[in-house]
């Protein structure tokens, strides 16, 4: 079976990778640029992991998606929330959250894009970083999503392209000490929303990093000031 890697060079995509490369013959890993403030560290690590794993990269520009949406992963002037730990598992804190930094049709259009060049290179497969974790407040990180794209495509692809995620099942705990059996690089991702030097520790996604970084037993130097 061939694929093509949704790589946005964050833990969940960066272990997806890995998985299936063991899974599958991987052609090609997409990069999306879509104005988002750590688009370049995002480009970064995602190119440095097609190159340890010796696949072809390719970054794909969304300059509309820029242009049509306010979130604060795009827009500057807005604060990215910047939740406590304890707050990670407040579900009404975390959909506001998950809301502030929305980007419309996001992974419904990765998806669709990454389908066409799935089926103009006879790729089967699709694969995804999702998780159990996010998906209580990204409803496009869960089970029901993935099946619903998959139906659709059973009908938009000659080739029937089938929508995977091996990280779905897990929680951010469960994909470190994954990528920890496997060996990933972890200091080359990327998981946050911002673009500074290094993770700001601040955000959603540093904060869910840390956690489980630190449950899992992961050490390293990751963030500003850590």
């Amino acid at each position: 079976m061939k694929s093509i890697v949704l790589l946005s060079g964050g833990l969940d995509s960066a272990v997806s990778l890995v998985q299936a490369i063991k899974e599958t013959e991987v052609l090609l890993c997409l990069t999306f640029d879509y104005g988002q403030r750590s688009a370049q560290k995002e480009r970064e690590s995602a190119a440095f992991l097609a190159a340890y794993y010796k696949v072809k990269h390719r970054l794909v520009k969304l300059g509309f998606l820029e242009n049509i949406t306010k979130t604060a992963l795009v827009a500057a002037a807005a604060d990215i929330p910047e939740p406590e730990q304890v707050d990670l598992d407040d579900y009404n804190k975390s959909k506001a959250a998950a809301a502030a930094v929305w980007v419309p049709n996001r992974n419904g259009l990765f998806i669709n894009i990454a389908a066409a060049f799935a089926e103009a290179n006879g790729c089967e497969i699709i694969v995804a970083g999702f998780n159990r974790e996010e998906a209580a407040t990204f409803p496009d990180n869960s089970v029901e999503f993935v099946n619903a794209a998959n139906s659709a495509l059973s009908y938009s692809t000659l080739n029937k392209v089938k929508l995977v995620s091996y990280t779905q099942p897990l929680d951010k705990i469960e994909i470190i000490k994954q990528g920890m059996k496997e060996g990933l690089p972890f200091q080359h991702i990327w998981s946050c929303y911002r673009g500074e030097d290094k993770m700001c520790g601040r955000c959603e996604s540093c904060r869910r990093f840390q956690r489980a970084a630190k449950a899992a037993g992961l050490a390293g130097d990751f963030f500003i000031n850590s």
